[in-house]
């Protein structure tokens, strides 16, 4: 009676040892998601801090209302990258946040302190910038700057949506709400 007295003694620490495997199983997944989210989370501000220099650029750029306006849809899954006028608004920003370098290639160490300046960007900052620069890579033969910064920023969101770090729309139209409503 012992042996089995003592075999079901040694069933419930195997069974511990399970519980407790599973509880560690379930903690490192909750640890990957919650780093998962604050990826989103800096990305979502980094856009949305890139976007405030989106008006400043509306002429210089040559971009139309409507255009302008499709801009905001960036992160959605049907966004379109064949206007022109796009890529030079996003050359626009660049520069005025000090992003591009003479021959409009990102400036790796000004993007890298950008990033940084958002809460979190310090998560994210070395992989978007190598992300970027990946991009440019692929699409260095563009002559024409705008077309080319255009690429890069479709081959961009295509890394991030690949990665799980791009923002959802509604993430970021209930941030836009926020914003709106923010005194």
């Amino acid at each position: 009676m012992r042996r089995g007295a003592s075999c079901g003694g040694q069933w419930s620490r195997v069974q511990g040892r399970g519980a407790m495997h599973e509880v560690l199983r379930a903690l490192v997944l909750l640890a990957a998601a919650h780093a998962l989210l604050a990826d989103v989370n800096v990305m979502k501000d980094v856009t949305l801090g890139f976007g405030q220099a989106l008006d400043k650029c509306r002429q210089e750029s040559q971009l139309t209302e409507e255009k302008m306006e499709e801009f905001f849809h960036f992160w959605r899954e049907d966004f379109k990258f064949e206007h022109r006028e796009l890529g030079c608004a996003i050359q626009c920003m660049s520069r005025h946040f000090n992003l591009l370098t003479d021959s409009s290639r990102m400036h790796h160490d000004n993007t890298e302190k950008f990033i940084k300046s958002f809460p979190n960007g310090e998560v994210i900052a070395r992989q978007m910038v190598e992300l970027i620069h990946m991009c440019e890579k692929q699409h260095d033969a563009e002559a024409d700057h705008c077309w080319r910064i255009l690429r890069v920023a479709e081959c961009f969101k295509s890394a991030c949506v690949e990665r799980n770090i791009a923002p959802t729309m509604e993430l970021m139209i209930t941030e836009f709400i926020m914003e709106a409503e923010a005194p």
